[in-house]
Order: structure tokens, then C-alpha cells, then sequence
């Protein structure tokens, strides 16, 4: 297995972040995606496999399944979590046991579902998720919808080109990957969870970044900055097996690159010393064979 390397976004190379080679903690994931940490357990969901994955540090186990669901993150809610269904077009809430308590396929408004994708906490039990509509460059429709901890459930941003990946920064506002437009936009959250004040955050092909590369999930690392994973549009043939740091400022401070073909999404232990990558090696058709790996930061 070879090193794991960080190289610089700018002109330079930085030292190595990772303390040690990625160890696989699951050799055969398919399509592992959108993970969560909770009581420093690792969830993730395997969307050709429709189930959530449990890892307990030592061994993977099945805690949830739901044919034909697709499912692409798993997100803390109070003390449930929220799957989201981006096959079936549902957002389904499971109990920490893994048991299906409610599910959710349009918005208060009656607006169906069209690519349930990732989602975020929005630290008052609720969560903010994103529909991304189709997979391909035409319609701009995809949104983000807020589900209340009360079961409320309403848009609060559209005309997203393909959005994606999504979680809080530390400085109020949500970010937001819109991944056919190769870029990640910021919105403040309001107080009473609308958004509002849309703004650019960065654009991938403005960072060096190769223009048929797209952000895939985003999430905010334990030291501030934010991680954000690669993946490219279908068809094309290349590596996409990156993350990229992030500074709040819209630099890039490392780049990331595990063995395999694209990383999608990533999280971090409790402790913040660990990043858990999503990796997929083959992206040429289901099941989408890819790895889980565990990586030990400094």
C-alpha cells in the first residue's frame, strides 16, 4: 500500500499530515458514503448495498437495510438519525437501534423528492438535506430542505446546480457543494433556521483543480477548516481520489490522496486525531466495489 501524501494546493509541498499508511477497515464497501460518528462508533451507508454500516473499531455490522432505498449519508437528529434515500427519494428517520420510525418523500409544500444526497445537523435536533435532482449537466434544480426537530419540513434554497455535500462552519452559515457547477457556496443561517445572504465560497477549477472534478461531500475538520471530497462527472476517465483542505478563507491548505480511483466523503473520530475516508475503486458501474479507510492524523 503506498503512502499517503499531502501536498500543498499553492506552489509548495507540506510535510505529511498522516502519521501512518491508511489502514482498510473495510476491504469491499459498495459505494461507501455520507459517514457520521456517534459514541465513537463510525455509521456510514453503502448506497449499492442499501444498508448502514456499523464500525465498532474492531469489527463492520449491519445495522439497518431498506431495498431499493440507494442510501448516501446517514445524519444525526436529536437522538435519532436521518438516511437519506437517493434511489427511493425519501428521507427516512431510524431510531439509534436501527429501527424505521419515520419517512418523509415531499416537502410541506407537497414538492417530491428528486436525489435526497447528504445532509448536516442543524444543532437543534433538525437537519438540513439536500435534493440534488438528476445526475447530469441540464436541469439546475436541486435544494436544500429543512426538517425541524417538531417534523416540519420546508425549502429553503433552490436552483442549485446538482447540490451535494453540505454542513455547518463554524462562523454561522451553511456550505453548500454544488457539484455540476464545481463549486461550494455559503448561506447565513437565520435564527429561525431560513437562509438567507447566498455567496460563493470557492470553485474548484480557480484552486487547480481539474475542470471534469467535482465536490462531492463537505464537512467541517476538528481543526476549523473544511474537508472536501472529489469524485468526477460520470463518463470521463481520471483519478478523483482527493480531499482537499480547506481554509475558512477559501484556501487550499493540503491535498489529500488514498488508493483509490475517488473519495467522496470523509468524517472524524470524536477525538479529532482520526479521519475515516469513503473511498470507491471501481466507478465504471454497480456495485460500485470501494474501501473504508481509517486514517491517523498527527
Amino acid at each position: 500500500m503506498r503512502s499517503v501524501i499531502a501536498i500543498l494546493g499553492t506552489l509548495a509541498l507540506s510535510t505529511a499530515v498522516f502519521a501512518q499508511d491508511p489502514q482498510v477497515i473495510n476491504p469491499r464497501a459498495l459505494f461507501p458514503e455520507g459517514p457520521t460518528m456517534s459514541a465513537g462508533k463510525l455509521l456510514y451507508v453503502e448506497y449499492a448495498g442499501n444498508v448502514v454500516t456499523m464500525w465498532d473499531g474492531k469489527t463492520n455490522t449491519q445495522v439497518w437495510k431498506q431495498d431499493g432505498c440507494g442510501p448516501s449519508a446517514i445524519v444525526p437528529m436529536g437522538d435519532n438519525f436521518g438516511i437519506t434515500c437517493y434511489d427511493a427519494g425519501q428521507l427516512v428517520i431510524i431510531s439509534k437501534d436501527g429501527k424505521t420510525l419515520k419517512s418523509y418523500s415531499k416537502d410541506d409544500a407537497g414538492e417530491a423528492f428528486l436525489g435526497p444526497n447528504d445532509g448536516t445537523s442543524d444543532g437543534n435536533g433538525g437537519a438540513y438535506f439536500t435534493m440534488s435532482g438528476p445526475w447530469e449537466s441540464g436541469p439546475i434544480v436541486g435544494r436544500v430542505v429543512h426538517l425541524t426537530a417538531d417534523g416540519k419540513l420546508t425549502e429553503v434554497a433552490g436552483d442549485l446546480h446538482y447540490a451535494n455535500g453540505i454542513t455547518r462552519g463554524t462562523d454561522g452559515r451553511l456550505y453548500v457543494n454544488e457539484s455540476e457547477a464545481g463549486r461550494v457556496i455559503s448561506f447565513k443561517i437565520e435564527t429561525d433556521g431560513s437562509l438567507s445572504d447566498r455567496r460563493l465560497f470557492v470553485r474548484l477549477y480557480q484552486m487547480g483543480e481539474a475542470p471534469d472534478v467535482y465536490p462531492d461531500g463537505i464537512k467541517l475538520g476538528p481543526n476549523g477548516n473544511f474537508y472536501v471530497g472529489e469524485y468526477r462527472q460520470p463518463g470521463l476517465i481520471g483519478n478523483a481520489g482527493f480531499i482537499l483542505e480547506v481554509t475558512p478563507d477559501g484556501k487550499i491548505k493540503n491535498k489529500y490522496t488514498v488508493p483509490s480511483a475517488a473519495s467522496p466523503n470523509m468524517t472524524f473520530s470524536d477525538d479529532g486525531k482520526t479521519m475515516y475516508v469513503m473511498a470507491i475503486d471501481n466507478m465504471a458501474g454497480a456495485p460500485y466495489e470501494g474501501k473504508v479507510y481509517s486514517l491517523q492524523l498527527k
